[in-house]
Parts: structure tokens; C-alpha cells; sequence
């Protein structure tokens, strides 16, 4: 299992990056919200997706995640240069921490979701979630808490009831002015 980290520190392709960590707690969102703000890197990230390129990291690109409090998972929207949402990218994850220095982190188990604002849906990494548990990486008990968590949250966003997409946008607009990060100010 591995320990992700909001701030990405050793994430050797970015060179200049801006990012924030933001307690929430109200009626719609309980846990943190962090902001990552790529400013300069060594080379774009792309991925394929049934057969379709797509830019996950670039200049200006912007990564929000949420941790919400006391749930398996944590949700990343990417924006791109122009605040228009590339995916939503969630990690089913055993537990969530922070640091001493306050940066959240989580401990993946391996299966992912991707939202596409096109509402395609992708499960992925059930290979990767079998093969850590044929290894024993994770228990029997993790796996099947990582197959249930997904699949409430696949239920959830298939009755259009999962409700990081909306608060994500929201999320974005309001915080983005609190930190005063305005479009190409830092």
C-alpha cells in the first residue's frame, strides 16, 4: 500500500508550484480541501483513455482534492488552464491522515474511479487491487472494503447523487478568491 500525499513534494516533474491546504466544516463538506497550482514543469502528463489522449497536467493546470472526514476515498478534480474540468480522478484509500506540517495524505488501495465531464465512467485498477491482496499487501478485509466503497460510490454517481462534482466547481471558485489566486496571478 502507499502513502499519497497532497502536496506532492517528490513529484520531480513540476519546478514551480503554488499549494494550499483549506479545513472545511459546514452543512456540505466536512474534512480538508487542498489546491495544487502548476506554474512550471518539465513536461505535460497525459493519459488514454479508451482510445482517447487526454492533457492531466500542465502549465496553469489546477488539482483540487478533497478529503472528506471519515470516508474510504478522496476526490481529485483537475482543471486546465482554463478552469474547465479535465476528470474527476477517486481514490478508494484504507485511511486518511495528516502530517505534523498539516499536509493530508491517504493510504491507496489500488481501485480507482474517473468521471469524465462527458459523464463517461472508468472503473479502474481491479488487476492492481487482486494482485496487492494475492501478495499480501492489503487483507482480505481491505479488498472487499475497496470493492464496496467503490461500488457505493459508482451507485451514487450513476443516480447523479454524488455530490463532489458540483461542490468541486463551487469549491474552486470560493477558494480560489479567499487565497486570492486569481487566473495567472501566481
Amino acid at each position: 500500500m502507499k502513502r499519497k500525499f497532497s502536496d506532492r513534494a517528490n513529484w520531480r516533474r513540476i519546478l514551480k508550484k503554488s499549494y494550499a491546504c483549506i479545513p472545511m466544516d459546514d452543512a456540505h463538506f466536512r474534512g480538508f480541501v487542498t489546491l495544487y497550482r502548476i506554474h512550471e514543469l518539465r513536461d505535460p502528463l497525459w493519459k488514454e483513455y479508451n482510445g482517447r489522449r487526454m492533457c492531466l497536467a500542465d502549465k496553469g493546470y489546477l488539482w483540487m482534492q478533497h478529503f472528506p472526514r471519515g470516508e474510504h476515498f478522496v476526490v481529485t478534480t483537475m482543471f486546465d488552464n482554463k478552469g474547465q474540468v479535465v476528470q474527476w480522478y477517486i481514490d478508494i484509500c484504507k485511511v486518511q491522515g495528516l502530517t505534523d506540517q498539516q499536509v493530508p495524505w491517504f493510504d491507496d488501495l489500488f481501485l480507482d474511479i474517473v468521471v469524465l465531464p462527458t459523464g463517461e465512467k472508468l472503473l479502474l485498477d481491479e488487476d492492481e487491487l487482486e494482485e496487492a491482496l494475492d501478495e499480501g499487501q492489503i487483507t482480505a478485509k481491505d479488498s472487499a472494503m475497496a470493492q464496496k466503497t467503490a461500488g457505493r460510490l459508482m451507485e451514487l454517481i450513476n443516480q447523479n447523487k454524488f455530490p463532489y462534482f458540483d461542490l468541486s466547481l463551487t469549491h474552486r471558485r470560493v477558494l480560489l478568491d479567499k487565497l486570492g489566486w486569481e487566473k495567472g496571478t501566481i
